[in-house]
């Protein structure tokens, strides 16, 4: 009797010890996070590259471009034409009157996250590759405050991000469709409220450049159609197998040059196509794409 009151003395002992640091924040509970790594006491490291949804971080001796999961921010500067397209494209979401005020709102969003970041924070990544302009790559990943908030919910919430982009289970175990429809009622929300980008945004004009924006993707997206339509109903022939209909089904090539083809097999390489009577430099460049070579 007296090992079993023992027992649950030091029992005891252990659970009030476990409740007290969890108090006092010695101990961080942690939620289910599948295959997600933990960095606590993360720290923001100043970088050109950063900007309010990508930023350099340093936690538990690793450093790495950390690229938000769910949010874009408006970009903070414009230096190549993928930029410019990009800096278009969140002007006309946003409807903002012009391209200077999404780099505007983009430098808000930085200095946003370094207000927030500016004391240590938990990382959350499985170090899924984030595409994009960084030479240094980037990894997706979520970011919690020192004061236990979300910065992607953060920065939706005060109106200097938008819902968008890749997105998954979060750490808290909330499904990426549960959390895409969260940021979309706090954009709205923002959007109402008229702060952040949303405060010189204009309704009639996000309706016009946002269907200027799709009408635009889909004249694009028709020429990719059409591009690789063509591009599969091209002819391909084998140089060295090729009869002489088919190769006088390539335009520009008639009996005589199909012969003259014929006769100068085998081949190696499609460029000794250009020994051929008749086939001169560019004749053989609008030909070359028809061809290949195989034994």
């Amino acid at each position: 009797m007296g090992t079993l009151i023992k027992t649950f003395k030091n029992a005891t002992i252990i659970l009030l010890a476990v409740t007290a640091m969890l108090l006092f924040g010695r101990v961080t509970p942690s939620f289910p996070t599948d295959n997600l790594q933990i960095f606590h006491n993360a720290r923001l490291i100043n970088d050109p590259a950063n900007d309010g949804d990508s930023f350099l971080v340093k936690a538990e001796g690793k450093s790495f471009i950390l690229r938000l999961y769910f949010v874009d921010c408006p970009e903070t500067s414009i230096s190549s034409k993928s930029d410019a397209r990009r800096v278009r494209e969140q002007t006309r979401y946003f409807g903002l009157p012009k391209e200077e005020r999404t780099i505007h709102f983009g430098n808000k969003a930085q200095f946003f996250v370094e207000r927030i970041l500016v004391k240590n924070f938990t990382v959350y990544t499985s170090f899924a590759t984030a595409m994009g302009r960084s030479t240094k790559g980037r990894v997706y990943g979520f970011i919690t405050t020192s004061d236990g908030n979300d910065l992607a919910t953060l920065l939706v919430k005060n109106g200097l991000a938008r819902a968008f982009g890749v997105g998954r289970k979060t750490p808290d175990g909330i499904s990426k469709k549960e959390m895409i429809e969260r940021l979309r009622d706090l954009e709205s929300a923002a959007i109402l409220r008229r702060i952040g980008v949303w405060s010189q945004s204009g309704p009639d004009r996000i309706a016009k450049l946002r269907a200027r924006e799709r009408s635009e993707g889909e004249e694009l997206k028709q020429l990719q159609r059409q591009v690789k339509k063509d591009t599969s109903e091209q002819v391909i022939l084998n140089l060295n197998t090729a009869t002489s209909k088919e190769l006088q089904s390539i335009k520009g090539i008639g009996p005589v040059i199909a012969e003259r083809i014929i006769a100068g097999r085998p081949y190696k390489t499609v460029n000794e196509l250009r020994k051929v009577k008749g086939i001169g430099a560019k004749r053989f460049e609008e030909f070359r794409a028809y061809f290949v070579v195989r034994k």
